[in-house]
């Protein structure tokens, strides 16, 4: 890994909010904003924004990690933030709107970043932080981390972490959370689909690396072929998904890697990659 991480700086902010190392085809993303428990700030949405458009155009990138310093993921909102508004002429409302079409465009494009996203989750993730953790596309948890959509507790339904939850979690399992506004340990997020892998409390960064560095060892025409078309499918119905995934896989099949791999199993033989 890099010695020195680079960072993507925000103007007027003493130090970077979200800072990156890398690690040959793996890119770690860090909120680096521990004392605000990484709550997720207009500097926070814009700076991980801003870093995800790099990825998304870096080829030598080819699998992301998204972790955090400090005991606390992301606690949701900056909530400062919010509160600051309510002096408005119109009470918040066009600020409140702004911010969350920031939060969703910074949740979207985690979903539409053409490489795989794992969160490396260690302490809670809560509200838009628990959002954050959903929106990835794999998440590791240390046996420590908790997760809450608490919005319900303090008058405001956790409307925009449902739209992640619910693509993430059992329907029933979703509500219960949302409902609720209770705390779920990271071995009941794991069996409710929230999480794939619990590990000991401190080694979740480790984890999802060595996930990363086994998705970056593999071609990147299936894998990123089959991420968009993961998510596009799945809003479709049946008839229509089989007819997506059929042309896609169609297209897979006329790559050169796939020539390679198949002709390898053949062979018994190591495929070798050229990600075309």
């Amino acid at each position: 890994m890099s010695a020195v991480p680079s960072a993507h700086p925000v103007a007027g902010a003493a130090a970077p909010v979200v800072t990156t190392s890398r690690d040959g085809g793996v890119l770690t993303l860090t909120l680096a904003r521990p004392d605000a428990r990484n709550s997720l700030s207009e500097a926070m949405m814009a700076a991980l924004t801003s870093a995800l458009a790099a990825i998304a155009a870096d080829a030598g990138v080819r699998a992301v990690v998204l972790a955090a310093e400090g005991p606390v993921y992301s606690a949701g909102h900056d909530l400062k933030e919010i509160q600051a508004h309510r002096g408005d002429a119109d009470r918040g409302r066009a600020y409140f709107e702004d911010v969350l079409k920031r939060c969703a465009s910074l949740m979207t494009a985690i979903v539409r970043l053409p490489q795989p996203v794992i969160a490396a989750v260690e302490g809670m993730a809560t509200a838009a932080g628990c959002q954050l953790v959903a929106s990835c596309d794999l998440a590791v948890a240390g046996e420590k981390a908790r997760f809450c959509t608490p919005g319900v507790n303090i008058g405001l339904f956790c409307h925009t972490p449902m739209v992640a939850l619910s693509r993430n979690l059992v329907r029933k399992h979703a509500m219960e959370m949302l409902l609720l506004g209770e705390w779920v340990e990271a071995e009941e997020a794991r069996r409710m689909g929230l999480v794939n892998r619990v590990v000991p409390a401190g080694e979740a960064l480790a984890s999802a690396q060595a996930l990363a560095r086994r998705i970056a060892e593999k071609s990147q025409v299936p894998v990123k072929l089959g991420k968009a078309a993961f998510y596009t499918q799945m809003e479709m119905g049946l008839d229509d998904a089989y007819a997506y995934a059929s042309r896609v896989m169609a297209e897979n099949m006329l790559a050169r890697d796939a020539d390679e791999g198949i002709s390898a199993v053949l062979a018994k033989r190591a495929p070798s990659w050229e990600d075309c």
